[in-house]
């Protein structure tokens, strides 16, 4: 069987009974970082007698088919990373869509994600979520990767390195505006965990001095915005129809963009011929 199991972010005591039972029995183990998993066995003060290959993202494709191989052959393969759950933004992925491809067993044990503790943390609504996974390195990808979240409803919940943080809170102040509530949750679990909350201006401003540790961004999902009266809406549906373009067809297009009802717009349109 496949196993995916989730590691403790920082404290080894957030590690499950199956964590610890996967660890000591299975047959071989794919670890983002041998020595990192080493130490966590140590701490967890559990034999490991499997054999325990690299698995980071340089070489995941690479050992792909062998650890496909050692599934088919019976044997059990303890997927893990660094910390959190494996796939996620992390090595596994690839592993987990061949194996299912495969109709091969595969099982997760459950258990710590920076995603939804920063979420519980954040003190921001969080009923709706949406990952991002890691912010982009390059200043324009960046930017356009943020103007494409502008009116997303939805927190937001990405990952940032230390070094680049305030680059992404001084663009996010530009392109989501400086009043946009958000949090930055820093070193979760571990000693000196840290969680700033507050608008986009004030945490880009904290995060101009040095700031270290691993980091995840929460972002409030945007402010509903107020429909525009259908009244208004109907000259826009005429242009399209003049244009060639079914009534109905014209409709639901700008009820879409204006967060209207399609109905409600197609008889306004009716009325006002």
């Amino acid at each position: 069987m496949l196993v995916l199991a989730a590691t403790p972010l920082g404290d080894a005591r957030d590690a499950s009974v199956r964590l610890r039972e996967a660890i000591g029995t299975a047959d071989v183990i794919a670890a983002e970082d041998t020595r990192r998993f080493r130490a966590l066995a140590a701490a967890l003060d559990v034999p490991v007698t499997g054999t325990v290959l690299s698995h980071y993202d340089a070489v995941e494709t690479a050992r792909l088919p062998g650890l496909l191989d050692d599934v088919r052959a019976g044997r059990t393969v303890l997927v893990v990373t660094d910390a959190g759950m494996p796939a996620v933004s992390d090595p596994g992925y690839r592993l987990v869509a061949a194996a299912a491809a495969e109709d091969l067993p595969i099982t997760c044990l459950p258990g710590p994600s920076a995603v939804t503790t920063a979420l519980v943390l954040s003190g921001l609504p969080c009923d709706r979520f949406c990952f991002e996974g890691f912010a982009p390195r390059k200043a324009g990808e960046r930017t356009r990767w943020l103007a494409q979240l502008v009116t997303e409803p939805r927190a937001i919940v990405f990952f940032e390195s230390p070094h680049r943080l305030r680059e992404t809170l001084d663009t996010a102040v530009e392109v989501l505006g400086p009043d946009r509530a958000a949090a930055v949750c820093r070193e979760l679990t571990k000693t000196y965990e840290e969680v700033r909350r507050g608008p986009l201006a004030e945490l880009a401003e904290w995060a101009a001095g040095e700031v270290r540790g691993e980091i995840t961004v929460v972002l409030a999902g945007a402010a509903p915005s107020a429909a525009p009266p259908v009244e208004s809406l109907v000259p826009a549906v005429r242009e399209r129809v003049a244009e060639g373009e079914r009534l109905k067809d014209a409709v639901a297009a700008v009820a879409k963009a204006a967060g209207v009802g399609k109905r409600e717009l197609y008889n306004a349109t009716l009325q006002s011929s």
